[in-house]
């Protein structure tokens, strides 16, 4: 039987006939060692049942092994849209293998520039962030690597995204290509990051650009538009759907998310409403799970997954001294049957 005396790396180094700082080597830093020496080490310290302290590796190596996820909206608010999901799966997919965990880091009592401050991590992704916002200065001050995801890309800031505002122009385009003027947008609440001054994200402003643009082309005025926000969840696009049945004659909806439109489906279900035919519904992200719909949804798909792991390797290469990096990654109209001619 062990003793419960907890096993030290002085220890480890005097059974191994090593230095401690050889035995620190081995667990932290093996490129110094001879693999034979690692091995040795390391062989030894499994039979003497060696459990490495976190905490102590932390303060070794000045490192902690964690990539931070910087998030806009309490947890449970924000794992609602999946399109978040597949963006941590990428994000993981690529830290893995470099032995990087994730870490969620929601707002900390409400204040998601205190959760950045107290935030123990290697790196961070932020999602929907300027080069002009608080975060960026502060990861600076903390000499901290930052990548953005879908923020406005500025100089000496890292980001990955997609042209938002030409992607919104496309889908609006096709589906004013049936013969649409009355539209119904659904915003996403916005995303607020540090002093809750409600404004419209990033995102949200670029696609709205792009409407406005395509609208003008067409010959319509911005206010053919009405525009509604809603949490971006199912029970938002269900929520979404309720407004623009109440009695505002549009004749076709574009969610800001596939979620939100999955939603729409379960409303319109409900109500009797057939898709397309009495109303045309369109989308952005492309999720997996939108897939499910029937008929198929009319979305503009934009890579979730790649965006998450393209973000991690611009960390990984951060971490290692790397460039700032601007990455701008394609997306898709995806033409399904969710969109038809106006309803006579």
């Amino acid at each position: 039987m062990r003793s419960s005396t907890r096993v030290t790396i002085k220890d480890i180094a005097e059974k191994a006939g090593v230095s401690k700082t050889t035995v620190s080597f081995a667990f932290n830093e093996p490129s110094k060692l001879s693999s034979a020496t690692c091995e040795r080490v390391l062989a030894m310290a499994a039979q003497l049942g060696y459990v490495p302290d976190p905490v102590a590796r932390t303060l070794t190596t000045r490192r902690t092994g964690s990539v931070g996820i910087l998030l806009c909206q309490p947890v449970e608010e924000a794992l609602r849209n999946p399109y978040l999901g597949e963006i941590l799966q990428g994000i993981g997919s690529s830290c893995a293998g470099q032995g990087l965990s994730l870490l969620l880091v929601p707002p900390f009592h409400g204040q998601v520039m205190e959760a950045a401050r107290r935030a123990a991590v290697d790196a961070l992704v932020a999602i929907g962030v300027g080069p002009d916002h608080q975060v960026v200065d502060l990861m600076q001050r903390r000499q901290i690597p930052l990548v953005t995801i879908d923020g406005c890309p500025g100089e000496g800031l890292s980001n990955v995204g997609v042209d938002d505002e030409a992607a919104a122009y496309e889908l609006l385009e096709y589906v004013l290509g049936f013969g649409h003027s009355r539209l119904a947008i659904v915003e996403l609440e916005p995303e607020v990051y540090s002093d809750g001054s409600g404004q419209t994200s990033a995102v949200a402003r670029r696609r709205m650009a792009g409407f406005s643009r395509a609208l003008g082309e067409a010959g319509l005025a911005v206010d053919a538009m009405r525009t509604f926000r809603v949490d971006c969840s199912l029970s938002g696009g269900m929520a979404a759907a309720d407004k623009v049945l109440a009695g505002t004659g549009c004749t076709a909806i574009l969610a800001m998310a596939d979620i939100l439109a999955m939603g729409i489906y379960v409303r319109c279900s409900e109500a009797g409403i057939r898709i397309p035919v009495d109303l045309s519904v369109a989308a952005f992200d492309g999720i997996q799970l939108s897939r499910i719909l029937q008929p198929g949804l009319t979305t503009i798909s934009q890579p979730g997954f790649e965006k998450g792991s393209e973000a991690g390797r611009v960390i990984l290469s951060l971490l290692d001294g790397g460039p700032v990096r601007q990455v701008l990654m394609p997306t898709t109209l995806q033409v399904r049957a969710s969109v038809g001619q106006v309803p006579d």
